[in-house]
């Protein structure tokens, strides 16, 4: 593959101003395709990251929603040596029903504070390339 900034066959030749005009306008096309580009592969591995903590949570949630039907269960029959077996019973569901509850709202608080996926190192190189062709195009300024 050839060197992009020289594109004739005579090296020493001036280039004139619309060909100059016609590589900036390519050259920016593909550096803002290479940012987007940048920014999906960035997005992507967060995404991967979040979606696997995600199923290893669910994993362990299961698991523990099990251990803990087993700890009711236990507290209900411990219970029902006191009172009979139905207020035992209503007992523990209750006691489930506000865990829950609290949960809930820790839950919600939790989720009001997930910030969006932002491809930070992409946003910051497009931000570096604006301000390069800034710069650029106000040397050029008669």
């Amino acid at each position: 593959m050839s060197d992009p900034s020289s594109t004739s066959a005579d090296p020493g030749r001036d280039v004139s101003t619309g060909e100059l005009i016609s590589r900036v306008s390519q050259q920016s096309s593909q550096l803002v395709r290479d940012e987007i580009r940048l920014a999906q592969v960035e997005t992507a591995a967060k995404v991967k990251h979040g979606v696997m903590g995600a199923a290893e949570f669910g994993v362990a949630g299961v698991l523990a929603l099990y251990g803990l039907l087993f700890v009711f269960v236990t507290i209900a029959l411990a219970l029902a040596e006191a009172v009979p077996g139905w207020l035992a019973s209503l007992i523990v569901t209750v006691l489930i029903f506000a865990v829950a509850g609290v949960a809930a709202l820790l839950g919600k608080k939790q989720m009001g504070e997930v910030a969006p996926v932002v491809p930070e190192r992409a946003v910051e190189g497009l931000k570096a390339d604006v301000e390069t062709l800034r710069g650029g195009s106000e040397g050029t300024k008669p």
